[in-house]
């Protein structure tokens, strides 16, 4: 059972209330080449330099970036900002 209400309420006397203006937009991207902790660093590092992302999370054996941004990115930076990392964007996940 839940102490959280559908109107953000909880019966602790807290509130929990989402504001819509600071929803992320989140996208899985697969990237190939990357094999160990430092392709997790550079491509982390790469993606979450771009204007707008608030969080990456790189899955190296699985090959795949999860990316939250405040919009939806331009995939043609997020291509180039992997690519100059030295791996390679093969879409979307």
């Amino acid at each position: 059972m839940s102490c959280c209400s559908s109107d953000g309420t909880c019966s602790t006397g807290s509130t929990a209330t989402v504001d819509p203006a600071t929803t992320a937009v989140t996208t899985v991207y697969a990237v190939a080449g990357m094999t160990c902790g430092h392709c997790e660093q550079a491509v982390g590092a790469a993606v979450s330099a771009l204007p707008g992302v608030t969080a990456v999370r790189v899955d190296v054996p699985a090959g795949l970036v999860t990316v939250s941004a405040a919009a939806e990115l331009d995939e043609t930076a997020l291509r180039a900002a992997v690519d100059d990392a030295g791996y390679e964007l093969t879409g979307r996940a």
